[in-house]
């Protein structure tokens, strides 16, 4: 669903099916290279995804939680190396914020239950550690290549999700493949299903020009305030309570937005007197 609502955008953008064919041609078929590109944070995110699963067989609910957050710096400081940007004192400092408040509104109470499940705490931490710098590393990489040349911001979608099907159908039938040969690969593809997947399809274009337009880090401060407003409405439609940790972690997300988008000094040229790494350290 993802990859065919972008190859639809990519049509409307061309203008005709002749034009269309001849962009998927010369971009996809006849680019191998720049397929083998983008591969690598569809790569990169399939590893993402199972060792998140994997820390979250192993840890505890709350510290999985407050520890998977952490993706938020890390993919600030990756935009620092991998793009060389510089953020101000008052951005990291969003940052982390950004971090706390995340946490504090998808915080809930653990429940004691009956269930005793085995878990190991280091090869938790281990993996939280490989998701965390995972997703800092495949949103940045993603960002760089988007922007470092005029190739379509549609074509590149198109690109990375070709290689990321190849590797989700592999994952599928390593892991399903008996139950998918007896049932069928759509069996309880119910209409709600459907409706999830268009829905995080559109999600996922959206994603793709808050990349293009902005960067990594502003996808974050987004997704945080999506979440505010997601609990927001379920307030409104099945009644959740908000809770005192919710209110805070709120104002936090919120305040820390605020932060993030204050008008920075301009640090394009440099001061006399003043060396230039001085000046890099000072931003970070």
């Amino acid at each position: 669903m993802h990859s065919s609502s972008k190859l639809y955008v990519c049509y409307r953008e061309t203008g005709n099916l002749g034009r269309f064919k001849a962009s998927l041609r010369e971009n996809v078929l006849g680019s191998p290279k720049e397929l083998m590109k983008l591969s690598v944070p569809s790569l990169v995110y399939a590893v993402q995804n199972n060792m998140a699963f994997l820390a979250l067989s192993n840890l505890d609910a709350a510290v999985y939680q407050v520890t998977y957050q952490l993706k938020i710096p890390c993919t600030a400081l990756c935009t620092v190396l991998m793009l060389n940007r510089t953020l101000s004192r008052l951005q990291w400092i969003s940052v982390f914020m950004l971090c706390g408040g995340v946490v504090l509104v998808q915080w809930r109470p653990a429940q004691a239950t009956g269930v005793v499940v085995e878990q190991n705490p280091l090869l938790g931490f281990g993996a939280i550690a490989v998701a965390v710098l995972c997703s800092g590393f495949a949103g940045v990489y993603f960002e760089k290549v988007l922007k470092s040349s005029d190739t379509s911001l549609w074509v590149r979608n198109i690109q990375m999700y070709l290689s990321g099907i190849v590797v989700t159908l592999v994952g599928v039938y390593l892991s399903d493949g008996a139950e998918i040969k007896e049932k069928g690969f759509f069996y309880g593809y119910t209409y709600y299903v459907w409706l999830v997947i268009f829905l995080a399809s559109v999600g996922g274009l959206y994603t793709s020009v808050v990349v293009k337009y902005t960067d990594n880090i502003m996808k974050g401060f987004s997704a945080a305030a999506a979440i505010v407003l997601s609990t927001i409405a379920s307030v409104m439609l099945f009644g959740l309570q908000i809770t005192l940790t919710f209110a805070l972690g709120t104002l936090l997300v919120c305040v820390s937005i605020y932060l993030y988008g204050l008008p920075r000094q301009d640090t394009t040229s440099i001061q006399q007197g003043e060396p230039a790494s001085k000046e890099r350290v000072s931003g970070v």
